[in-house]
């Protein structure tokens, strides 16, 4: 496969865990599973029915502070874990799993977490030094484009390569992924790509006024995830 068609026919979508649910759902099952527990013996433990745990972690729901508090018992948590109170932290900063396991990711899976805009992070060499700048990008022409200040991306060191990496961690379900693209980038100054950039840009760019396209075209992608196998406690 040619170098500059890497990041080219991305597949739709992206890779999903189990069917979309509420925040606390979410959590809720995976302490549960972490247990080693059944929803008939949590709901035992809460004082609850295993009919209203099953709902409560499969659909959107908002349970009073009382049941919460019987439910982080039961789940051996407490309720600012079960509602997300920490979710302002750092990602990563919650509980470590069990056995986690490190898993390498093919081409397309890493473009389908790439999807076609998000936020990413670009390692560079400034005047200064080492640098690494938060992005917001898009995936165009099979290249990864961002916006940055004029003078953000010094000539860069060596081969004159820049690394982008871009990554998701869950602590609730004790999960996470992370994509790297490695390439040469190189600033986009003909009038109709940068019209077509703008075009499909999400907003105003974070380098503001004056900011420039600089697009990256990929030698190497690459991509891990961690996965944790529940078992019994």
């Amino acid at each position: 496969m040619p170098e500059e068609s890497l990041l080219r026919g991305r597949a739709a979508g992206v890779h999903a865990h189990g069917p979309c649910r509420g925040d606390i759902g979410r959590r809720v099952a995976a302490r549960r599973e972490q247990l080693g527990l059944s929803r008939a013996e949590v709901a035992v433990r809460s004082g609850s029915a295993p009919g209203y745990i099953q709902y409560l972690e499969e659909q959107p729901a908002t349970p009073g502070i009382g049941f919460l508090l019987r439910l982080a018992d039961a789940l051996e948590t407490t309720v600012v874990e079960l509602t997300g109170g920490a979710a302002d932290l750092p990602p990563g900063a919650g509980r470590a799993p069990l056995h986690p396991e490190l898993v390498d990711l093919d081409l397309e899976e890493c473009r389908t977490l790439l999807g076609t805009h998000g936020v990413g992070y670009v390692a560079v060499t400034t005047r200064e030094g080492p640098a690494i700048l938060p992005v917001n990008y898009l995936i165009a022409d099979g290249e990864v484009a961002f916006r940055v200040a004029p003078d953000a991306l010094a000539p860069a060191a060596g081969d004159g390569r820049v690394a982008f990496e871009v990554d998701h961690i869950d602590d609730a379900l004790c999960r996470g992924w992370s994509v790297l693209v490695v390439g040469a980038p190189h600033p986009v100054t003909d009038p109709e790509a940068v019209r077509g950039l703008d075009e499909q840009a999400y907003g105003t760019p974070w380098a503001g006024e004056g900011a420039r396209w600089v697009a990256v075209t990929p030698v190497r992608v690459s991509g891990r995830r961690i996965e944790v196998p529940f078992t019994h406690a």
